[in-house]
Formats: structure tokens, C-alpha cells, sequence
């Protein structure tokens, strides 16, 4: 991923996802899952095309159990978009990149 996905551990979530000032887009993934690869190209594309109204956060599932239980995570790929430390929507499971764009500007705009 470029520096346009910032990938977090739990100890980073707090201050890199709940006190920040933009959106966030949390994608858990894991190594071991296939869809997950096939999703980390288009993470890297919205990041870059909503650079200057939503920041997007990688996180593995593995080595951050803290974070995954916290936020009820049961599946990879998982999205959950925060705003002002509120998780306001959340989807588990691969979904195409027109429709992660259509999602986000729906609660984006909102």
C-alpha cells in the first residue's frame, strides 16, 4: 500500500481512527484471505481519490485482537467508516469497487 493507506495496530486505532478530524474507512483484512487481496486495490484507489475528505486505514485481523473484538469484526474483508469516533456504517464481505464509491458518497454526503 502507498502512503495514502496508513496501516494501524490497535495501540494506533484510538488516535489515528476515533480522534480524527476526517472520516475514516477501517478495512480489516488478513494475509490468508483472498478476497481481501482482490479489495486492497481499490482501498488504495479511494484513498487516493477521497485524500481531501476521508482517511482509509488498513488493519489486520490477526495481530490486533483488541480492535476486532471491540468492533465486533466476525468477517474479512470488513469496512467500517467512523465519524467523529462513531462507527456510522459498516459492511463484511468483498463488494466491488462501484459500489464501495456509492456507499461512501452516500455517507459522506450525509
Amino acid at each position: 500500500m502507498s502512503n495514502h493507506v496508513l496501516v494501524i495496530e490497535d495501540l494506533k486505532f484510538d488516535s489515528e481512527v476515533l480522534k480524527a478530524e476526517l472520516p475514516v474507512l477501517v478495512y480489516f483484512w488478513a494475509d490468508w484471505c483472498g478476497p481481501c487481496r482482490l479489495m486492497s486495490p481499490f482501498m488504495e484507489a479511494i484513498a487516493t481519490t477521497y485524500s481531501d475528505r476521508l482517511k482509509v486505514v488498513k488493519m489486520a485481523i490477526d495481530p490486533n485482537p483488541i480492535t476486532v473484538k471491540s468492533y465486533k469484526v466476525e468477517g474479512v474483508p470488513a469496512l467500517k467508516l467512523f465519524k467523529a469516533g462513531e462507527v456510522v456504517k459498516s459492511h463484511e464481505g468483498a463488494i466491488p469497487k462501484r459500489k464501495i464509491i456509492d456507499w461512501l458518497e452516500a455517507s459522506l454526503s450525509a
